[in-house]
């Protein structure tokens, strides 16, 4: 096979594919007769042959994978012009914890905030595909460890947790409420922004000091979709810090 068809098939395969494509993943189209050297040789030359047009072939922490190039966004917006919904601040509060203090318990992300995280919140992150259990402490009643996943870091657009930006506890919360939804988000994130979903993922209440910190700190009951969360916990940031415009439109 030439090298010519090589690309053919990659540039074929990676335009066509749900997520990011891995090395291995590659090679299984050529039934692994062509090393992984060579692979990343031609994923180069497909990089330098797609500078110039409106997407980019870049890799992240779970392959390689086409997306839009930033500066197409405000075209490709107008396709799609409603406003994308937006997490509650409550919840990127917690997942910003996550990411930059990771591993963390409840209890530590609780510490931080001053406030209990309801359940709600983690099984939002959980069920979006950006935090996982990475283990347990080894303390009384054993707490979960949480940790962000490969998909938190593909949705951002990196490679690893050290592409991370550099950043004040303050500007972390900020900085992810770049996160936009995108169209495969599981039903229970897609709500609009000030709907039930992210009603019940801000329902937080005070933290009572005295109480023990860790899996067992009392939460309220969460409210209804009917009940109005409060509005210093579910009001999304009103100026949020962009990482980059918006999140690229991943091709195919």
């Amino acid at each position: 096979m030439t090298d010519t068809e090589v690309l053919r098939v990659l540039e074929a395969a990676l335009l066509c594919a749900d997520e990011p494509l891995t090395v291995p993943d590659l090679r299984k189209l050529f039934e692994d007769a062509i090393e992984g050297d060579d692979i990343r040789r031609h994923l180069a030359t497909l990089q330098m042959d797609w500078r110039e047009r409106g997407l980019e072939l870049i890799q992240l922490a779970g392959g390689w994978r086409f997306q839009s190039r930033p500066d197409m966004q405000r075209y490709l917006g107008r396709l799609n012009p409603e406003k994308p919904p937006r997490y509650s601040r409550a919840v990127l509060e917690t997942l910003a914890i996550i990411a930059w203090r990771q591993p963390v318990t409840r209890g530590d992300i609780e510490d931080v905030r001053g406030v209990t995280v309801s359940a709600q919140i983690i099984r939002t992150l959980e069920e979006r595909g950006w935090i996982e259990v990475l283990g347990h402490r080894d303390a009384p009643g054993r707490p979960a460890l949480f940790g962000t996943t490969r998909r938190f870091l593909d949705d951002l657009g990196l490679r690893a947790l050290d592409e991370l930006p550099a950043l004040d506890p303050d500007q972390a919360e900020e900085a992810l409420s770049a996160l936009n939804l995108e169209p495969d988000a599981p039903a229970a994130a897609q709500a609009p922004e000030g709907g039930p979903a992210d009603a019940a993922a801000g329902a937080e209440t005070p933290r009572d000091a005295g109480a023990p910190a860790g899996e067992d700190a009392p939460t309220d009951t969460e409210p209804s979709a009917e009940a109005d969360a409060p509005a210093d916990s579910d009001a999304p940031a009103e100026a949020p810090a962009r990482i980059e415009e918006s999140t690229p439109a991943q091709a195919g």
